[in-house]
């Protein structure tokens, strides 16, 4: 029996925003009935902000779960701010899903990717469609996806985020080569809008608030490449081992959550 957090069997139970939008401005889908777990995510966006969202979901409560909250999730959020939504942040606002449950908040996070995806006309054309997994269905781009956003390093973590392996596991051999490119070891795969959402993030929600503890902050001013300029504010600009932080903890934190090529430049006034 797994176990669920409350959170989780509350929008199992009582899931919010089931349904359709007939006239929904964008649909994303993910899953595949053959595969046991389908979903279908339905947008209304006025002046690029999401105004309503619904869904129609086919699989296992962790999936009707995930599909409910993440509804709740965008409704409100700018169209830029829905696409830094990761599968992590489902789990996270759920309460946490059992590892071999984390295809779900997977699904959900392609699903919206997609929606997204088909309303703004833009697309990664950088990683193929090519399916790797035909037992479920799961494409390149979804495992590369998959290691690159959660850090992952074995067979059994792809399958639990995808459930590519699962079945006839004929495809273990792509995945592994997979793994051995792209894991965290390996090359990243951040689009450079992708790169530059994510540094943000990991600025805003973890190495500002630390900083800030001690007085001090840090603002994010340019990315090009692997090369990230910043400002120290506070404290922080008028310490003496300003680049100790930079290096020891600004920089490392964005190689373990970003990339490992990453290079943190500060910018003096």
């Amino acid at each position: 029996m797994w176990d669920y957090s409350e959170k989780v069997m509350d929008h199992y139970r009582n899931p919010r925003n089931v349904g359709k939008i007939d006239d929904a401005d964008a649909i994303g889908q993910a899953g595949a009935l053959s595969c046991g777990d389908e979903l279908k995510i339905y947008l209304k966006i006025e002046n690029d902000v999401i105004v309503d969202a619904k869904f129609q979901t086919f699989g296992c409560g962790s999936a009707v779960a995930s599909s409910s909250i993440l509804t709740e999730m965008i409704i409100g959020k700018t169209v830029e701010d829905a696409l830094k939504i990761t599968n992590e942040d489902i789990a996270e606002e759920l309460g946490g899903l059992p590892p071999e449950k984390m295809h779900c908040s997977v699904m959900g996070h392609e699903a919206l990717i997609d929606a997204l995806k088909n309303y703004t006309h833009t697309n990664n054309d950088n990683v193929s469609e090519k399916v790797i997994c035909t037992c479920f269905g799961v494409t390149e781009r979804m495992i590369i996806e998959a290691i690159t956003e959660n850090n992952l390093t074995t067979l059994q973590d792809v399958t639990n985020y995808t459930k590519a392996g699962g079945a006839c596991g004929r495809c273990k051999g792509l995945i592994q080569e997979l793994l051995n490119k792209y894991s965290k070891s390996g090359v990243s795969t951040l689009t450079p809008a992708q790169k530059i959402l994510k540094v943000n993030k990991v600025i805003e929600e973890i190495i500002a608030p630390e900083l800030q503890k001690d007085g001090g902050d840090i603002e994010l001013i340019d990315i090009q490449d692997n090369e990230v300029y910043v400002k120290l504010h506070g404290r922080c600009s008028e310490c003496k081992k300003s680049t100790v932080t930079l290096k020891a903890f600004v920089e490392t934190t964005l190689k373990d959550k970003v990339s490992k090529d990453i290079i943190v430049i500060e910018l003096k006034d």
